[in-house]
């Protein structure tokens, strides 16, 4: 009896989700992480050139959440829980995130979306890594070094997405 009373209120909220994402002015559902694209991106106030600058990103690659729209407008969050507005012409669909592991310990970079894949590389909270694809709990990244005293070094593997600021518990996407 709960199952079926239950069931029928799934029924009844999905086309509501669908019909709210149709509202939005991009068509898109809400919230969603994206990534700033342009490298001097203007955060404002509110959502017009009217309203005073809050910050302003001065490099591309950054992920953001959107959570609200407003015409070319998108309310963005940081990963600091940071909220402003920014022109949707300074973002990308392009997916990026940053390494969260709580208790400040290092996580291994797996070579296979599994615990018992080899460790590819070590990373640490705030790492940042671009994101291509999540299934089943699993997210294959990039996770790029930059040392001091050499060129960068690009490492491929997967992160548990429960590691990850940018990706929603249990998205699936590629």
């Amino acid at each position: 009896m709960l199952l079926r009373a239950l069931a029928v209120v799934a029924l009844c909220l999905t086309p509501g989700l669908a019909s709210a994402a149709a509202t939005n002015p991009s068509g898109l559902p809400l919230p969603r992480f994206v990534t700033v694209k342009a490298k001097a991106a203007t955060v404002r106030v509110g959502p017009g050139y009217q309203y005073d600058v809050a910050w302003q990103y001065q490099v591309g690659g950054v992920p953001v959440e959107i959570v609200q729209e407003f015409d070319v407008w998108r309310k963005i969050r940081d990963v600091d829980g940071s909220v402003g507005w920014v022109h949707q012409s300074m973002l990308s669909g392009t997916r990026a995130g940053y390494v969260t592991r709580d208790g400040g310990d290092k996580i291994g970079l797996r070579s296979g979306a599994s615990d018992e894949s080899g460790i590819v590389a070590w990373v640490g909270p705030g790492f940042p890594v671009k994101i291509s694809s999540c299934e089943k709990g699993w997210c294959a990244v990039i996770a790029t070094d930059h040392p001091a005293d050499g060129s960068p070094s690009n490492y491929s593997g997967y992160l548990p997405e429960t590691d990850l600021w940018g990706v929603y518990s249990g998205e699936s996407f590629d």
